[in-house]
């Protein structure tokens, strides 16, 4: 391969802070309830929870917004959804070209995951 072949990628940005603390490990600060609470309104209608389990679950861990379009609802309102999933800090995206590919943050999926398992702990 020469190296006028080479293809640079960019840099990924810092990966994001988990939301927030197990829940018997102290009470949420106002923050931290705030900035779960948005997550968990972005989850809440059925496109978006949909959405976020598409690209999740999408080999390679990205989805490109064309392989992920067909939820029943017109492209404009894929758009407006995947921005309210942005917007709430539960995916990223990077342009390529024409599309947009959107990638969902371990952190956020390990940061839902212990503060849920561990309410679904309390309770059993």
């Amino acid at each position: 391969m020469s190296k006028s072949s080479v293809v640079e990628l960019p840099v990924l940005s810092e990966p994001v802070a988990p939301c927030c603390p197990p829940l018997n490990e102290r009470p949420l600060s106002a923050e931290e309830a705030e900035r779960t609470s948005k997550m968990f309104k972005a989850l809440s209608d059925p496109v978006r929870l949909r959405l976020f389990s598409l690209v999740a679950s999408h080999a390679g861990g990205e989805a490109c917004v064309c392989d992920i379009s067909d939820v029943g609802v017109s492209q404009p309102t894929v758009s407006h959804h995947l921005k309210k999933l942005k917007d709430a800090g539960l995916l990223s995206s990077e342009r390529r070209g024409t599309w947009v590919y959107y990638r969902v943050e371990p952190a956020v999926l390990a940061g839902m995951g212990a503060l849920l398992s561990t309410a679904a702990t309390k309770a059993a």
